[in-house]
């Protein structure tokens, strides 16, 4: 039995600035499996009149296998108590182990959209756009090297918001 319910997305708050901090989890389906992985840059906006969340996600990720199969994604976002079990799903990779159930973490499906029980908030985003960034792209290319010395840029998605959840 889930502990959310439904928020209207007029009426989320949450400080689009404490993604460095808190970071969150980006979360996929492919073939019935689930994969997730800690992320710390994004965004939300308006694009094309909609409510959207903005994720890069570096070509080696094994996410973005499973993002790029889906049509829709999630991210979840923790209480501080859960920064360890983050900081473990941001280092480990899901082609090596099961590393969701290694965490603790419950995955809970919402329209084969997976989230974590554990989670304080949901979202859930319907691909719109994806495009790989390029060097060519960076005027401050100071960027480039500080961020990007493998020049594995990453892929920019962005998706519009279908459904907010809040654990009770």
């Amino acid at each position: 039995m889930s502990n959310f319910i439904e928020k209207d997305i007029k009426d989320f708050t949450l400080n689009p600035f404490e993604i460095k901090n808190k970071w969150m989890l980006i979360s996929a389906q492919k073939d019935g499996i689930t994969n997730t992985m800690t992320a710390s840059w994004g965004g939300f906006g308006v694009m094309w009149n909609k409510e959207v969340v903005f994720v890069v996600i570096r070509p080696q990720r094994y996410t973005k296998e499973f993002v790029d199969n889906a049509d829709s994604f999630s991210l979840t976002f923790f209480d501080k108590k859960h920064l360890k079990t983050l900081s473990y799903l941001g280092k480990t990779s899901g082609r090596d182990e099961n590393k969701i159930a290694k965490a603790g973490f419950t995955v809970a499906l919402d329209n084969n959209i997976p989230y974590f029980e554990e989670a304080e908030t949901a979202i859930f985003a319907k691909k719109l756009y994806a495009q790989p960034m390029g060097g060519e792209f960076f005027l401050d290319k100071a960027i480039i090297d500080r961020w990007f010395p493998e020049k594995d840029f990453h892929i920019l998605y962005i998706g519009e918001i279908t459904k907010v959840l809040e654990n009770k």
